[in-house]
């Protein structure tokens, strides 16, 4: 939920600019990094209408797209680095790094690299790797430096460069890390203005001065709030998170998504559904919010409950799916799309209704005792009225002149009687629909509980 929100806010600075859209696959990491999730990163932005300029499937001068793709680039900008001084091998093991964060933790010291490599010489350098021991690369950060940018969500920051140690440029495996190969394929793929969570807020000063040393364009960073559940912890699916993928095949339908997404975090005037291109003109980095944005699933809810309502007949029929249109009589279709389109959020709803009119209500232990507790009465008088074909006033009629009920005494039996449940859509509309055929054959069933 917080990448496709990070990547749809993107999109909306992008397209509010008149700029480009960029995807970028970072799988610089081949120990989490599969190509199913690189796929299922493009699946799931196209479906939420994300398409983009540059990218997989849209080659350029400033591609390959796939980090695993451009590792020479990075073996160049290495050496540059090298060659200039302002990088070294490490050849500290984990557990002596370990050792140091919790040397440093327990004086009380923010843990942060000491430097023990930096100073190795050639020779020193040359023995460990006759011994076998395989060196990261580390980024030398200069002394007494004040590392300062003005972020477009929080305004000015400044990072003091002594209070960050030389960090990890290429692993000891020969990877990019991130803080290299990210900022690093931003300015090479001219990339001017990058949003992403306030997690990666600390990263930026590094960034900072890794493009420094190069000599390379540092672009415009702007650092979202987090989205927190209600609780304000860090949303996970205990929250009632899901993934895209997940959303989508539970029937959201995508422009569901984008208006609850363009939402959360940023404010517009306008409170009605929106396409993409009038959420792209109202958006604002001046309107995102520097406070943690709350997940809320009712307010998904009400969102999805607007793109069925905003959806084309063709789209809604769609979104029902193969089994709804084969259970539903085709000369019934359009009053069941009515009645649906009012009445249902998800295609499962859908086809629920569609079952409980047309094929076999399903009736539950809840259901029958309902049954059970209603005057015998009831159920023989409606039986009687309708040995002869009779609309559903005429029904509702003929019982509250012979039973002289009205209200929930007289529509509560009846609608579980027939659709098995105690809400949904209007009664006569259902009636119409169920046939006098089933109706009978429930308050049959009914009657003789």
């Amino acid at each position: 939920m917080g990448n496709a929100r990070t990547a749809l806010f993107s999109f909306l600075l992008a397209k509010s600019q008149a700029g480009h859209f960029l995807l970028r696959i970072e799988d610089s990491d081949a120990t989490r990094s599969l190509q199913s999730l690189s796929e299922q990163v493009q699946v799931d932005l196209l479906w939420l209408g994300l398409p983009w300029e540059e990218g997989p499937g849209k080659e350029s001068k400033q591609g390959p797209y796939f980090q695993s793709e451009r590792q020479s680039i990075y073996a160049h900008y290495y050496q540059v680095l090298e060659k200039a001084g302002r990088a070294y091998p490490c050849f500290c093991s984990e557990q002596e790094l370990t050792l140091m964060r919790k040397r440093q933790l327990s004086q009380g010291k923010p843990p942060r690299y000491t430097g023990i490599c930096r100073h190795l010489t050639a020779s020193q350098i040359a023995e460990k790797e006759a011994q076998g021991q395989k060196a990261s690369l580390r980024f030398q950060v200069p002394a007494s430096q004040m590392i300062r940018f003005n972020d477009l969500v929080k305004g000015e920051q400044a990072f003091a460069s002594d209070d960050i140690g030389d960090f990890v440029i290429q692993r000891s495996d020969g990877s990019a890390a991130f803080f290299f190969c990210n900022a690093l394929d931003d300015a090479l793929m001219e990339v001017t203005h990058v949003l992403r969570g306030e997690d990666h807020l600390t990263n930026t000063p590094r960034q900072i001065m890794l493009l420094q040393a190069l000599a390379l364009a540092v672009p415009t960073y702007g650092h979202m709030s987090l989205i927190v559940g209600e609780d304000g912890a860090p949303l996970s699916k205990r929250h009632g998170s899901f993934s895209i993928k997940a959303l989508r095949e539970l029937g959201y339908f995508p422009e569901a998504l984008q208006n609850y997404l363009a939402r959360l975090g940023h404010t517009y005037a306008d409170p009605d559904f929106m396409d993409m291109r009038t959420l792209s003109k109202n958006f604002s980095v001046e309107r995102l919010g520097k406070s943690p944005a709350r997940y809320d699933q009712i307010q998904l809810h009400y969102w999805q409950k607007q793109a069925v309502l905003q959806s084309s007949d063709d789209q809604f029929a769609d979104w029902m799916g193969e089994e709804v249109k084969k259970l539903v009589p085709a000369a019934f279709m359009p009053e069941f799309m009515t009645l649906m389109r009012a009445n249902v959020a998800f295609p499962d709803e859908a086809l629920q209704w569609a079952k409980t009119l047309f094929v076999e209500l399903v009736r539950t232990d809840q259901a029958n005792d309902f049954l059970k507790n209603v005057p015998s009465v009831f159920w023989e008088s409606a039986f009687t009225l309708l040995e002869q074909p009779l609309e559903f006033k005429g029904l509702v009629k003929g019982l509250q002149d012979s039973l002289k009920i009205k209200g929930k005494s007289l529509f509560a039996p009846l609608r579980m009687a027939l659709t098995g449940r105690l809400d949904g859509p209007e009664m006569e509309k259902l009636y119409n629909l169920i046939g006098i055929e089933k109706i009978r054959q429930r308050i049959l069933y009914a009657k003789n509980l």
